[in-house]
């Protein structure tokens, strides 16, 4: 049986490859073609087809594509750093097409989140899971045992700074997102305080069993992750990179 095939559209790169989920790693080395720069449906689906073609292999097996953006049903409900054109657009529609097969689409941070809860850092946790990815933006997944309710978009909470702060209420993402951290020049310490505010909030709201951090600086979660403040256990993602492709191939799978 071919591996099935996870391919993770980001604003800057579309990476493809087979995934074998027995292990939750890449049956083959990856493959990455820069994202068009007019990111259109029409143009991002002539480069999937160009990644498909890549693995000959997979021949007609599932293939699962993440979006940075909201998905349902396999349309696009938003679009971060792509083209506006997506938003409305079947992408599952679009894709299969240009491949000729199905291709089950889902939210870049809910695949992260599938794949760290079966292979990576939060494998083998019962009971609600929430994995958050600290970039430009704050993505995040919501897992309940095994099972992922969709398009959460945690980055976009309001956080209460409490009286005699100002501004009283923040949005999440532009305040404790590591993009914010870069842009600030914050030192780890002064983002731990920030951050500690993000994930108490999310304490509060959904009273997680276990929290992972991931995201391109989690490889960095000794310098700051023992500083954020919250009762829920952190974690550091495990796959990082590799998480996006991992977790589409699996839905594509399950699906």
């Amino acid at each position: 049986m071919a591996h099935p095939l996870g391919i993770d559209f980001g604003g800057s790169g579309i990476k493809a490859a087979p995934v074998d989920l027995d292990r939750g790693e890449f049956a083959a080395e990856r493959v990455r073609i820069p994202t068009p720069r007019a990111s259109t449906p029409d143009n991002v689906a002539a480069v999937l087809g160009e990644l498909a073609a890549a693995y000959p292999r997979s021949g007609d097996g599932p293939v699962g594509v993440t979006v940075p953006g909201v998905v349902r049903h396999g349309v696009i409900g938003s679009a971060a750093n792509i083209d506006d054109s997506w938003i409305g657009t079947d992408a599952a529609q679009v894709f299969g097409s240009a491949l000729g097969r199905p291709v089950h689409v889902l939210n870049d941070a809910d695949a992260a989140g599938l794949a760290e809860v079966a292979y990576g850092a939060a494998r083998g946790h019962t009971g609600l899971v929430v994995v958050t990815t600290l970039g430009t933006g704050i993505g995040a997944a919501i897992v309940h045992d095994g099972t992922l309710v969709p398009n959460a978009e945690l980055g976009h909470l309001w956080l209460d700074l409490g009286e005699g702060a100002e501004p009283r209420a923040v949005h999440a993402e532009s305040w404790a997102a590591n993009s914010a951290r870069e842009r600030e020049d914050l030192g780890w310490e002064e983002w731990a305080e920030r951050l500690s505010v993000y994930y108490a909030t999310l304490e509060r709201l959904f009273s997680p069993d276990l929290v992972v951090v991931g995201g391109g600086v989690s490889k960095k979660a000794d310098k700051f992750l023992h500083l954020v403040r919250t009762s829920v256990p952190l974690v550091p993602a495990a796959l990082r990179n590799s998480a996006g492709i991992v977790g589409a191939a699996l839905a594509a799978s399950r699906a």
